[in-house]
């Protein structure tokens, strides 16, 4: 089964702590890299968007929280402007290996 995968913001805006700590397991488990405090990124199959939405509702407060989850196809993810300090776009699209110490 051939799945394409694609390059998926993950921005939230949450104030309860225990809630953020929930999200940022799940975009973790999910192979999202953390880019800033509150926006994670990474390359991840389209079924796997689905199964994100699914668990982050169960987590959050629908009347309170703020969860936006942005797939963007290649060529305008390879069109962005990165300025001043910021991430490694090579990590975030696996093309570069990394090394955990």
């Amino acid at each position: 089964k051939w799945v394409r995968e694609m390059m998926t913001w993950f921005i939230y805006d949450i104030t309860d702590d225990r809630t953020r700590r929930e999200l940022i397991k799940i975009a973790q488990k999910h192979g999202l890299y953390r880019v800033q405090k509150s926006v994670f990124l990474g390359n991840i199959e389209k079924d796997e968007i689905d199964e994100i939405i699914s668990e982050s509702e169960k987590v959050i407060n629908l009347r309170e929280d703020s969860l936006y989850i942005f797939p963007v196809c290649e060529a305008d993810y390879k069109k962005a402007t990165l300025l001043g300090l910021s991430f490694e776009k090579d990590i975030v699209q696996d093309e570069k290996p990394v090394l955990f110490f």
